[in-house]
């Protein structure tokens, strides 16, 4: 009994994550235990646990007497964020385009030309979770040449961070005039050409604009109740 309740949570859980990853559940958004059974079918105790579990993320909030509801967007933390992923970053790339090996450079070789094969959107229009999921690989192969894996750790824990803002840069944001593949590219390019000053403006320049798209959004969708 307590096997199928968790396995109907980790339903529920999935389902919910990819509506807010997707935008169709936005910034602020109540999500309602009753609305939420019903729909999929399930008791308000198995909703509970899948949106306890998602607090846990930092994707939905909990207060009391007020339920849950999708996380509030923060300029404050989107630009701490962005801030310290761009010195941390940076200074990773930097020491992978000094220090990596000839396997490093294939690496990024590989993650580069499976992203640049996989599109942004799905057929309908949608972001492509796939696309996500090299996307990140494709970043953390850039890094992974620096030598040390305190310093690695460091930036991945900010990009995992910052995983809500990267997801909601399409849906949200509309961010979709960019020519990303172009920033990829120049990347690749810049650091298997052993320049790091250039890698690094690419990068830094590369993590900004994707806070820029959001800055105007998080103005405008901070504290809406829906």
């Amino acid at each position: 009994m307590a096997e199928a309740k968790r396995t109907r949570a980790a339903t529920v859980y999935e389902a919910v994550r990819e509506e807010i990853f997707q935008g169709a559940l936005g910034p602020g958004r109540k999500l309602r235990l009753v609305e939420l059974a019903g729909r999929f079918g399930v008791s308000q105790s198995v909703v509970r646990e899948a949106l306890t579990r998602l607090s846990e993320q930092d994707l939905v909030v909990a207060a009391p007497q007020q339920g849950f509801r999708v996380v509030t967007l923060s300029r404050a933390h989107l630009d701490e964020l962005t801030d310290a992923r761009v010195e941390v970053e940076s200074l990773v790339l930097r020491r992978s385009v000094l220090r990596g090996d000839i396997r490093w450079e294939a690496a990024v070789v590989a993650a580069h030309h499976q992203l640049a094969g996989t599109p942004v959107v799905d057929a309908e229009g949608k972001p492509n979770d796939a696309w996500f999921a090299v996307h990140e690989r494709f970043h953390q192969a850039l890094l992974e040449g620096c030598g040390n894996e305190r310093l690695l750790s460091v930036a991945m824990a900010l990009r995992d961070a910052a995983t809500l803002y990267r997801r909601w840069s399409i849906p949200i944001a509309r961010d979709v005039a960019r020519d990303v593949t172009a920033e990829h590219r120049a990347l690749m390019d810049a650091a298997l050409a052993r320049d790091p000053d250039r890698a690094a403006e690419l990068l830094a320049a590369h993590l900004d604009r994707t806070a820029q798209a959001l800055r105007a959004v998080v103005d405008e969708t901070a504290g809406t109740v829906a």
